[in-house]
């Protein structure tokens, strides 16, 4: 026995040994760890476990070589192929890639929105209380000067009457009437448009190549301008004794509402209140009109200030003033009303300037 081990080589040192023995030996010092009871803590021992085997996953996963992945972009005929089935345009295939076509895209909405369409024929319209020619111009879309055109009511364009039929085009021009010895090339240069407008406009129903009209025939004149003179009637005469001149500040003759202001076919204030609401001349002068008129004012009065100025108070219910009245500013002269040609109660106030019918508001407070 001593023979055969003086024989052997001496043993290396322990601390010598390979990194097999000190993984070993570091197990061992694990599990030799005593508890308070003298065991070994299980939770300790699979706490230290997962820890090493997460270790060894990771050396061992770093240590793998990955391949190499090239990623090859589709050839421009691809692409197209694909667009064309897709929608794309073929002159857009080269600017537009797979990833652009397969894309996400804003999901569409469910809602559809139909255009109003143009009206395409001539309705006629019924006026009912509260219109004015401005508003039911607005209300079809239209120009004042179509519907007023159409409706011969150029002498007082802003006096409507409650029943009133009016025609309505379906776009901005006049109906004509065609009289006696007319021929498209007057009515067109009447109204400073071309006859050949009038003639292709499909309503008119007219020969293209060989155009007739006859008269009595109505003919819709699309975009037709025309003028009509805005002077009113100038009251002239001898103030009477006693008449004092105006001073050219007016008063508002009435308490109410403004219902319509002064417009190009308007030409005018119109103040809305109840049927019997006190009517007072805006400044110093004398009576020259009071009573019914025949233009669809209904009862009015018209009050001359002596300086150039005249004022009108229309559709009133009462009259408590004759021509050749003398009255000073301020003073009753009648009650609102709803006469002549109105929509409902309201006082039509007018300033009128050496002839001219001019803005009441350029002398109000």
């Amino acid at each position: 026995m001593r023979d055969d081990i003086a024989g052997k080589p001496p043993a290396a040192p322990q601390d010598n040994w390979g990194p097999g023995h000190q993984f070993f030996k570091s197990i061992q010092n694990l599990f030799s760890q005593r508890g308070p009871d003298g065991a070994t803590p299980v939770l300790r021992v699979g706490s230290h476990l997962v820890i090493l085997l997460v270790a060894l996953g990771v050396l061992a996963l770093s240590r793998i070589q990955l391949p190499d992945i090239e990623i090859v972009e589709e050839a421009p005929a691809v692409v197209e192929e694909i667009g064309q089935e897709y929608g794309v345009a073929p002159e857009m295939a080269g600017e537009v890639t797979t990833a652009e076509v397969f894309g996400l895209s804003r999901a569409a909405v469910p809602i559809t929105i139909i255009p109003e369409r143009p009206r395409e024929d001539v309705v006629e319209y019924t006026v009912v209380a509260g219109d004015t020619l401005y508003g039911i111009a607005k209300k079809f879309k239209l120009s004042a000067e179509s519907i007023m055109f159409s409706n011969g009511l150029e002498k007082n364009p802003d006096l409507l009457r409650l029943g009133q039929k009016l025609v309505i085009l379906p776009q901005d021009g006049i109906l004509h009437t065609v009289a006696a010895k007319e021929t498209l090339d007057k009515i067109a240069k009447e109204y400073k448009v071309t006859a050949e407008a009038i003639v292709n406009y499909p309503l008119n129903k007219l020969d293209v190549k060989n155009p007739q009209i006859a008269v009595g025939q109505k003919l819709i004149v699309p975009g037709a301008k025309k003028e009509i003179p805005q002077v009113a009637t100038v009251y002239r005469g001898t103030a009477p004794k006693g008449a004092k001149t105006g001073t050219g500040r007016l008063i508002w003759p009435t308490s109410g509402s403004l219902t319509q202001a002064y417009k190009p076919y308007h030409r005018a204030l119109d103040l809305a209140r109840g049927v019997g609401t006190p009517i007072k001349a805006a400044d110093n002068g004398y009576i020259v009109v009071a009573g019914w008129s025949n233009v669809g004012y209904g009862n009015y009065i018209v009050v001359d200030h002596g300086n150039g100025l005249q004022t009108l108070y229309a559709h009133l219910s009462r009259i408590f003033v004759r021509p050749g009245d003398v009255v000073t500013r301020g003073a009753v002269i009648g009650n609102m009303g709803n006469t002549g040609n109105s929509t409902g109660p309201h006082l039509h106030f007018e300033v009128i300037k050496r002839g001219v019918k001019v803005n009441p508001r350029s002398f109000l407070p």
